[in-house]
């Protein structure tokens, strides 16, 4: 028999809020704390659907100023919580050599629709895939010299 799917539609709080701590404590020794793995371009989303690691299928369809984070408890029950674990975010990260090199890869990030974060003269793309296909398409700014990559 299939169990039905579980709608969540608000954030209850944070793991780390000291209110919830006991409760989640308990919960988890009683391996009762199911876990959504999510990456950055799901947690920005406000629907949609996944799975836990239990296998519970879950709707996720949250209100515009919420935001989905690393430890957001989606539910907190008696017997369960479910509660929101982030991937470690894969990052390439390059520098421009001048502000043109910098206008030209903004252009360049927001045609391929990379998410990216800014980190002072860095621009941060959090990668969906292997770093190969990524460089591979800055091949040309690289060997121009125009960005260069800043080392991990």
């Amino acid at each position: 028999m299939e169990s039905a799917m579980l709608r969540l539609n608000a954030i209850v709080g944070q793991s780390t809020d000291p209110q919830f701590f006991e409760k989640l404590h308990h919960l988890q020794h009683e391996g009762r704390v199911e876990r959504i793995l999510l990456g950055s371009e799901d947690a920005a989303r406000h629907r949609l659907r996944v799975r836990t690691d239990a296998g519970t299928e879950c709707a996720i369809s949250l209100p515009r100023d919420q935001r989905l984070t690393n430890g957001s408890i989606l539910l907190l029950e008696e017997d369960r919580a479910v509660v929101v674990v982030m991937r470690d975010e894969q990052v390439l990260k390059l520098v421009p050599a001048d502000a043109a090199a910098a206008l030209e890869l903004g252009y360049f990030a927001g045609n391929m629709h990379w998410p990216v974060r800014f980190h002072g003269a860095e621009l941060h793309i959090l990668m969906q895939g292997p770093v190969e296909l990524y460089l591979e398409r800055l091949d040309s700014l690289l060997a121009s010299q125009r960005i260069a990559l800043v080392p991990p």
